[in-house]
């Protein structure tokens, strides 16, 4: 299918023309603000499906709406008419285009000239009123708040919250491009004249802040969001997309001494913490039980044992671990437990334990193996 893509290089257009060439789809017209005005009218010749996202959100003039919304929409659709090519037609419109302003306007003009087009033509029309968008690729300052304000937590830079209790309407771009493609294959979910993305979360603009910079401070605390939440879990990928090219790594904090070390990773309230611990050779680590606190060792470098016993027992238990042959080992409650590094090298344990470690309530009690 020869696919014509208006707005090429936009934050949809990006988006969606990669997600086409993953999906097989190699037959791309690319169109965008600077591409030679001549190939439009070869790609409105032959191409089979229009995605039009050409727009105009930020203009220096009120008048570029209408020209950019409006304007290239009729040029686009008089070629298209000019070649007798039916194909079917997806717009971008907003939800401004319900209101009364000249963004709005111009919007609501462009799908009237589409939906008269469609009436004189047969040509199938997708409208879709779009909320406001967020992902990978958008432009702070320009798409949406969202990338202003990933963009300025990433750097301290300041973020204006002036309405915090106002709703925002958001709509992910990867929940967008999935709607695109059910369209671009014959599915689209249409209400009347108009389709839309049913995918869409609600979020007071006070609460997307304080998201946002809560995932600036994850780096400090060793917290990683919910990911249950679905808005969450977008506004997190969102935000790490916008992280400057010179700082995507993160230090640590390495509790070393002659024995080896010992890195907190990961902490979370509900899934407990993950740490990593370095043996020198020879060194035994542990020695110690827990009432609640459970735990799992996984060596991945170096060779050691593990070593059990029940407290109420003489009985020792022995796992040996390398890592040539990556073994997960469950250390039950009730059990005072060890490791020794029996290698010639240093051993390196990713350990997770299912709270993350609380100095007033540690329940950790030393007894030896």
């Amino acid at each position: 299918m020869k696919i014509l893509v208006t707005g090429a290089r936009g934050f949809v257009g990006k988006n969606l023309i990669a997600e086409l060439n993953n999906r097989g789809y190699k037959e791309i017209y690319e169109f965008d603000i600077d591409t030679d005005k001549s190939l439009l009218n070869e790609y409105a010749k032959n191409c089979e499906f229009v995605f039009h996202l050409a727009g105009v959100n930020r203009p220096k003039d009120e008048k570029e709406f209408m020209e950019g919304n409006f304007g290239f929409t009729s040029e686009l659709l008089n070629l298209l008419k000019e070649h007798n090519n039916k194909s079917p037609i997806l717009i971008t419109s907003s939800i401004q285009a319900e209101r009364d302003n000249p963004y709005g306007n111009s919007k609501r003009a462009g799908e009237e000239l589409l939906l008269n087009y469609s009436k004189e033509t047969g040509a199938k029309a997708l409208i879709y009123r779009l909320a406001n968008l967020f992902g990978k690729w958008s432009r702070p300052n320009y798409n949406t708040v969202v990338a202003t304000f990933c963009y300025n937590v990433a750097r301290d830079l300041d973020i204006q919250v002036n309405s915090p209790e106002a709703e925002l309407t958001l709509c992910y771009i990867d929940d967008v491009v999935d709607e695109f493609i059910r369209a671009l294959e014959g599915n689209p979910t249409k209400n009347n004249d108009y389709c839309n993305v049913p995918v869409v979360h609600e979020i007071k603009l006070g609460d997307l802040a304080n998201r946002i910079k809560s995932f600036k401070d994850s780096r400090n605390n060793l917290s990683v969001p919910n990911m249950e939440d679905a808005l969450t879990k977008k506004l997190y990928s969102t935000y790490l997309s916008f992280l400057p090219e010179d700082e995507f790594s993160y230090d640590l904090k390495m509790n070393c001494d002659n024995r080896g070390s010992f890195t907190e990773f990961i902490r979370t309230p509900e899934r407990g913490q993950v740490s990593v611990n370095v043996s020198k050779p020879g060194i035994t680590k542990g020695n110690h039980w827990h009432h609640t606190k459970n735990e799992k060792f996984l060596v991945v470098s170096g060779t050691g044992v593990i070593r059990f016993r029940n407290i109420d027992s003489k009985e020792i238990i022995e796992y040996k671990v390398s890592g040539q042959k990556l073994e997960v080992v469950d250390i039950p409650t009730g059990y005072t437990h060890s490791i020794v590094n029996i290698g010639d090298t240093d051993m390196v344990t990713v350990m997770w334990a299912n709270e993350a470690f609380n100095p007033e309530k540690p329940d950790t009690y030393f007894l030896e193996v």
